[in-house]
């Protein structure tokens, strides 16, 4: 089975995970690690482990975070080495709300742990948009179309 942590400054975790839940209810195997002013890399080791530990029944675990190259990712990439032996572990950075609820909603059929970091990648991507209104057709153009 899959675990799902989710790791960020302050209360990115806690934030995007309570609006995962407004959305698609309260998750299994899933884990969440806020890494607060005040708390020091070891405070968050320790804590993303305890989670890790908290999740008994997982041995693969996607660990999101916030920013590549923060302290949550790092600290992550680092336990991901560290506990390779025992737990097979991957980690993605930018992580957004799409990417969020179609992975869990995923992992509840899918313990393809490939499949699921494909599947998160690949929606946290075209959840980054920019909206455009199209341009009105001069009246000309209007005039040129079939139709009433």
């Amino acid at each position: 089975m899959i675990g799902i942590i989710v790791s960020g400054h302050a209360n990115f975790a806690s934030g995007i995970t309570s609006s995962l839940e407004l959305i698609a209810g309260k998750q299994e195997n899933y884990e969440v690690v806020n890494f607060s002013e005040g708390d020091s890399s070891e405070d968050l080791t320790r804590h993303l482990k305890n989670a890790i530990t908290s999740l008994e029944n997982c041995d693969k675990f996607i660990i999101f975070t916030d920013l590549m190259g923060g302290s949550p990712f790092k600290l992550a990439v680092e336990l991901k080495y560290e506990l390779a032996d025992t737990k097979e572990i991957e980690v993605i950075s930018g992580t957004n709300l799409g990417m969020i609820i179609e992975t869990t909603m995923m992992a509840k059929f899918n313990d393809d742990l490939d499949s699921l970091i494909n599947t998160a990648l690949n929606t946290g991507k075209t959840q980054v948009y920019k909206f455009e209104l199209p341009a009105a057709k001069n009246e000309e153009e209007i005039d040129d179309e079939d139709g009433i």
